[in-house]
């Protein structure tokens, strides 16, 4: 049991989508239609959500669009009283249904972009799916939609940070995720294809400082570094167990979006557990819930408390134990393998992305 109440919920309602970013984080196995929670199952979840504490949804993917009852997911959404936040590529989108989920209660658009101009950005997606992006930003501003603009960070579109920003002020966004790519799922499968050089990094943070001085009040811009060049870890979804709920299209319930990378840890499934047993005492959220199953040099930590130890999900790929320091700290005695991986593989010609395929 625990005290710790989460605040958002993310539902990834689907795995299917036709955009195929190399990025994705979505796992190498995808689920299929047929495995997804119906509405009315996702509609129980929410309210379960709301008694637990949830007060943010993230209705994600895959892409959202892909399901054909998105406007009744919505709907159920805002009668469990939770601010609905669509994260969507555009694509499934059109004007008449923007303002059908906009009607339905819908509070936030979250908009992926893969780049600023239409030939990269297609291509990057291997889906000519730009134009409709830009639509559906303008379609978001005249239903009176708050806008996010998510710009996904990587070797291939780098350079143009500056441009991301100024297409946030021409959609009228109120804020743009400069997020450089995180590696897992297929991103983890292209990383030799995506990893920025550190000079591309250095450009980008000094790019981010200006337009953040010249656009207070204007533009809120989130910056994400990649891990393999930070020096310390980041929170994994604000601690293991500790704020968020993630809901896969099966209905399995995890921690994060890559803990199903995670071997020999079974994660429950709200078809037959109630979200609130899952969340204070199922034994895969209580595996890392916390401070007690830390070895050294987490142990005793003064940042201990602040990131939770970090990412287990890296911490298996780049070290092989899921409970050891996440790489991403200096203190890791596998850290300078980071530094020596983005080195290499941003420094390399890029192979050819590996494409998922969703037959």
């Amino acid at each position: 049991m625990t005290d710790l109440a989460p605040v958002g919920l993310l539902a990834e309602l689907t795995h299917r989508c036709p955009l195929a970013c190399p990025y994705c984080s979505n796992p190498l196995e995808l689920t299929r239609s047929h495995q997804e929670l119906d509405a009315a199952t996702w509609a129980q979840v929410f309210r379960e959500a709301a008694n637990l504490g949830v007060l943010q949804l993230h209705l994600s993917g895959g892409e959202p669009a892909s399901r054909r009852d998105l406007e009744e997911i919505v709907a159920a959404a805002r009668a469990a009283d939770l601010y609905v936040n669509l994260i969507t590529s555009g694509i499934g989108l059109t004007e008449a249904r923007l303002g059908a989920l906009a009607r339905a209660g819908l509070d936030h658009v979250q908009l992926s972009v893969q780049d600023t101009d239409a030939a990269t950005s297609d291509q990057i997606g291997h889906y000519a799916g730009f134009q409709r992006k830009m639509d559906v930003a303008r379609w978001t501003q005249a239903f009176g939609l708050p806008l996010t603009l998510n710009a996904p960070l990587h070797r291939a579109n780098v350079h143009h940070a500056r441009a991301f920003i100024d297409m946030a002020l021409a959609m009228k966004a109120g804020r743009i995720e400069l997020a450089h790519v995180q590696y897992y799922g297929w991103a983890l499968a292209n990383r030799a294809s995506l990893m920025p050089t550190r000079a591309q990094l250095d450009d980008t943070i000094a790019v981010v400082d200006t337009a953040r001085a010249d656009l207070a009040g204007r533009l809120v811009i989130d910056f994400v570094l990649p891990d393999y060049y930070a020096g310390a870890p980041k929170p994994c979804m604000g601690g293991w167990g500790r704020e968020v709920i993630v809901v896969a299209p099966n209905g399995d319930v995890m921690p994060c979006h890559a803990a199903r990378s995670l071997p020999g840890v079974v994660f429950e499934n709200v078809r037959d557990t109630s979200l609130a047993t899952i969340w204070n005492e199922s034994a895969a959220f209580n595996l890392y819930r916390g401070t007690a199953w830390m070895k050294e040099p987490c142990v005793g930590c003064p940042k201990a408390e602040i990131d939770w130890g970090g990412c287990r999900c890296q911490a298996l790929a780049l070290a092989g134990d899921a409970a050891a320091a996440d790489p991403v700290c200096d203190l890791s005695p596998v850290h300078g393998r980071l530094a020596a991986l983005a080195e290499a593989e941003s420094l390399a010609p890029p192979p050819a992305y590996r494409f998922r395929t969703f037959a």
